[in-house]
C-alpha cells in the first residue's frame, strides 16, 4: 500500500517520468495496481486547473483509477458541529431528533471512510494488487483510508501498542496537520477555514470495528476517547504542530512529555486495554449497511449521560477476565 499526494499535471498535462517510473517499477509485468482517488473525478478534473490533477491512463496503463469522493474541510466540520448541536439538545422529539441526526450526515461519513477504506483492502487481499491511497495534500482523506486499512487487515494494527504506532507512521509522522484540523472544538464560536475533524472520523470509524469485532483490538473505547481528548487539548507533545518540519523546529520532542510514554506505563496500561480481546490472525471485514453504523454514543453523548453504570459494567468485565 501506497500513499501520496495529488500529481502535478496542471491544464497543460504536464508528465513526470519520475512519478512514472516510480509506480511503473511497484509492478511486475503483467501485473495491475489501483489508484483509489478520494476526490470526486469532476474534483480531480478541477483541481489540474490550478495546477493538480490526476494520473493520466496513458501514462500509467497497468493503473487503474477508482475515485471514491469522501468530505474533507468546511463540509465535515460544518457536519461534525450539526452533530454536537443536536447531541446536545435534550428538548426535541424522537422523530426531531432523528431528523436532525440524518440531516448532519456524520454516519454517511463514516460509511464513506469505512467503505473506501474496504475497498483498499479487498484490492490487497483478494486481488493480491499493490494499491497507491492519494486525495489532494494527501494528509487527510489519504490517511484516514490507509490507516483504517491496516486495521482491518493486519492484526498487529489491532494491539495496543500496533495502534500506536500505526498513529505515528500514518497520521503524525506523514503530516497530518493536527495544530490546523483541531484548532478549536465544536463548541467554539470561531470557524477557521483548515479546521477538520478528520481524526475524530478515523477515531469513530475504529469504535465501529471495535463494536462489530468485540474480541479483535486489544484496546477499548477508552482509549479512543482519551486520544480524542489528547488531539484537542493536550498535556502531551504528541498531537503538537503541523508536520514533523515543525515539530523539529519547536524542539517538541526535547520539550514535551509523549503521550505514549504514558499510556504504556503499566499502571495506566491496564486502564486501556479490552479484556475481551482474544488475538484474531484474520482479516475483519466490516458491516457498512445503514443498519450496521451506529452513533458514538460514548463520545457524542459523554457531556449529557453520564456513564457510571457503563464503567461499572466495564470495570465488572475487567474483574471476571483477570479472576479466569
Amino acid at each position: 500500500m501506497l500513499r501520496s499526494s495529488q500529481p502535478l499535471t496542471g491544464p497543460n498535462r504536464k508528465r513526470c517520468r519520475e512519478d512514472e517510473m516510480l509506480l511503473g517499477m511497484v509492478l511486475d509485468e503483467g501485473e495491475r495496481g489501483f489508484i483509489i482517488d478520494t476526490r470526486s473525478a469532476q474534483a480531480a478534473k478541477q483541481a489540474r486547473m490550478s495546477g493538480g490533477g490526476t494520473e493520466p491512463k496513458s501514462s500509467y496503463p497497468q493503473w487503474r483509477r477508482l475515485h471514491r469522493p469522501m468530505e474533507r474541510g468546511r463540509p465535515l466540520q460544518e457536519s461534525f458541529i450539526k452533530l454536537v448541536e443536536a447531541c446536545n439538545d435534550t428538548s426535541i422529539n424522537m422523530d426531531r431528533w432523528l431528523s436532525r441526526l440524518e440531516s448532519c450526515r456524520w454516519l454517511s461519513h463514516v460509511k464513506a471512510a469505512l467503505s473506501t477504506a474496504c475497498l483498499a483492502a479487498q484490492c490487497m487481499d483478494r486481488e493480491e494488487a499493490s494499491v497507491l491511497v492519494h486525495g489532494a495534500e494527501g494528509t487527510d482523506t489519504t490517511l484516514l483510508v490507509t490507516a483504517l486499512a491496516q486495521v482491518i487487515l493486519d492484526p498487529s494494527c489491532r494491539t495496543l501498542v500496533g495502534f500506536q504506532g500505526l498513529l505515528e507512521r500514518e497520521w503524525i509522522e506523514a503530516g497530518h496537520p493536527f495544530h490546523l484540523r483541531c484548532a478549536h472544538s465544536a463548541y467554539s464560536h470561531a470557524r477557521l477555514k483548515q479546521e477538520a475533524p478528520l481524526f475524530l472520523l478515523f477515531l469513530d470509524c475504529v469504535w465501529q470495528l471495535s463494536r462489530q469485532f468485540p474480541f479483535s483490538l486489544e484496546f477499548s473505547e477508552h482509549l479512543l476517547l482519551t486520544l480524542f481528548d489528547n488531539a484537542y487539548a493536550s498535556a502531551y507533545g504528541t498531537f503538537l504542530c503541523n508536520n514533523e518540519k515543525e515539530r523539529c523546529l519547536c524542539k517538541v520532542k526535547e520539550s514535551t512529555h509523549s503521550l505514549w510514554a504514558w499510556l504504556n506505563q503499566p499502571g495506566e496500561k491496564k486502564k486501556y486495554l479490552n479484556p475481551l480481546y482474544s488475538h484474531n490472525v484474520l482479516v475483519i471485514w466490516p458491516s457498512v449497511e445503514p443498519q450496521s453504523i451506529q452513533l458514538w454514543q460514548g463520545l457524542f453523548f459523554r457531556w449529557i449521560r453520564s456513564s457510571q453504570y457503563l464503567d461499572e459494567a466495564w470495570a465488572e468485565i475487567q474483574r471476571l477476565a483477570e479472576g479466569n
